[in-house]
């Protein structure tokens, strides 16, 4: 009966205070001093990201910096035989980060997930009051297509999942099943697909699909990692990963052999499917630098790098090919064991808020800090290469904001406030300048560039300066309009007197 939903299981260690509405937080006190780039600064993802996002062009020419004059010098055939770059596309792009919210739904409950298909042309929330809700999005619009009420539902929906051909849709809860339903056709026809664990209080944090669609990788609260395999209708694997919860998976790239898994241990373990054994789970690398628990694992889709959202109050970047040796694990474990707060209703502890220096043995290339991470597992993700060049890192926050960090330099971009929760999770969509943040106070909002695009484009002085030395050419086309109805008036007497006019 459990496995169908026809029956609920309701944990009896349940907070009841977690139903009620939780304000936000207090917002972080910004760093005086700069972030250290040291270590980005000669990184290669330092150098991919530059050329990505058209700071860098591959051809080694220079390229201007404003939008008039890239348009210029494209007119002009500066680019060569080439039109803009993928890279120019993005730098232009870079300049309409979204920055106005627009409520787009109110719910009675808090809103737990919120995810752009791959496509955009849909989005998928979910919330504690056991309805997923699938939005049609194409075109600019958010339009309800359907409400599925979820099964076997413990406290929320955790966490839901798009299969890759866009058919299919997973979520978890509270309980020992994953539940698949469709997204076309009758979404009541439900599939339980149970994962045995032996814990009788049970929950999958984070899911996802592998890239074929066929497995399902899970981290659940026991420290396991768990692979279901939708072809046999069984749990493939059950590995035991981390010395206590497991709150996000994820792979590492479109192959589907390698993944990545972080926990309340502070880790963040790199796995290869390939070799992966219950008798014997040992990681590729481990990854080590953070001082509690991390909540969030984003890869950038390159197989070689990933972002960690922490408990400690940090974002971190990561390349999986420096692993963290023994004694930074063992910093890292110590450092955790050290922490006796909680982060669901405790404020951050200053050596948290502000620390010093980063643990000995850290191998991070970067550290992003200006959210919080308290109440819930808040996450965090690269922007879409189509349109940013993956040139910045943003984050929920639980001061009720979405911060945008820009990746190369460290420091916050941008800080969008409009919602009176937590915002536990965001998605950017993968070609607008969009993004919808999903938060506890009830409510998405829809995030857009609001802004005087035109005045920037026909910045005559802007225009003039790249002319400078170029004097048969005019500073702009409305001045070279204003030219050519000036001249046309001062030949119109003229005209009159020629036959045939």
């Amino acid at each position: 009966m459990t496995n169908i939903g026809q029956v609920h299981i309701i944990s009896s260690n349940r907070d009841d205070s977690e139903d009620e509405f939780v304000a936000a937080a207090s917002p972080p006190r910004m760093m005086d001093s700069p972030p250290n780039t040291k270590e980005l600064d000669k990184s290669e993802i330092s150098l991919a990201t530059q050329q990505a996002c058209g700071l860098i062009h591959s051809s080694g020419h220079e390229r201007p910096n404003s939008i008039a004059a890239m348009i210029n010098a494209r007119e002009r055939g500066m680019f060569g035989r080439s039109s803009f770059t993928q890279g120019d596309r993005c730098k232009i792009t870079n300049n309409y980060i979204p920055n106005k919210m627009k409520t787009v739904a109110t719910y009675h409950s808090k809103a737990f997930c919120g995810t752009y298909s791959e496509d955009g042309n849909y989005f998928l929330t979910a919330c504690q009051d056991r309805n997923l809700r699938l939005y049609c999005t194409t075109e600019g619009k958010f339009e309800m297509l359907k409400t599925i009420q979820a099964r076997d539902v413990g406290w929320s929906v955790l966490d839901t999942a798009f299969s890759p051909d866009g058919n299919y849709i997973v979520y978890s809860s509270w309980s020992e099943c994953l539940h698949l339903c469709r997204l076309y056709g009758d979404s009541e026809t439900q599939d339980a697909l149970p994962l045995c664990p032996e814990e009788r209080r049970f929950c999958i944090f984070s899911l996802v699909f592998s890239s074929d669609g066929r497995e399902i990788l899970g981290g659940a609260n026991d420290g396991f990692l768990y692979v279901y395999d939708r072809e046999c209708n069984q749990r493939a694997l059950r590995i035991e990963g981390h010395d206590d919860d497991v709150n996000t998976v994820a792979f590492a790239d479109s192959t589907s052999q390698i993944l990545y898994s972080g926990g309340d241990d502070g880790l963040c373990k790199v796995w290869d499917r390939r070799t992966l054994s219950e008798l014997n789970p040992k990681p590729v690398g481990v990854l080590a630098g953070h001082m509690d628990g991390v909540t969030y694992i984003d890869p950038r889709g390159d197989g070689r790098h990933l972002i960690s959202n922490c408990k400690d109050q940090s974002i971190k970047l990561w390349d999986v090919r420096v692993f963290s040796g023994s004694s930074g694990q063992n910093n890292t474990r110590k450092a955790v064991s050290d922490q006796t707060w909680d982060y669901r209703w405790q404020k951050v502890p200053k050596k948290l808020s502000n620390p010093k220096k980063n643990l000995e043995g850290d191998t991070s290339v970067m550290t992003y800090r200006g959210h919080r991470v308290l109440q819930t597992l808040v996450r965090c993700h690269f922007s879409p290469e189509f349109i940013t060049g993956q040139r910045y890192i943003y984050t929920g926050c639980a001061a009720g904001r979405v911060v945008i960090y820009d990746v190369l330099t460290g420091k916050v971009h941008s800080v969008l406030s409009g919602h009176r929760a937590c915002v536990r999770d965001v998605s950017w969509h993968p070609h607008r300048q969009e993004l919808i943040s999903t938060s506890w106070d009830g409510t998405l909002g829809r995030w857009t560039y609001s802004g005087k695009i035109a005045s920037a484009i026909e910045d005559a002085d802007i225009t003039c300066r790249l002319d400078q030395g170029f004097r048969g050419l005019r500073r702009s086309r409305r001045i070279a309009q204003q030219r050519e109805r000036q001249q046309k008036s001062q030949d119109a007497p003229e005209q009159k007197n020629v036959p045939g006019c």
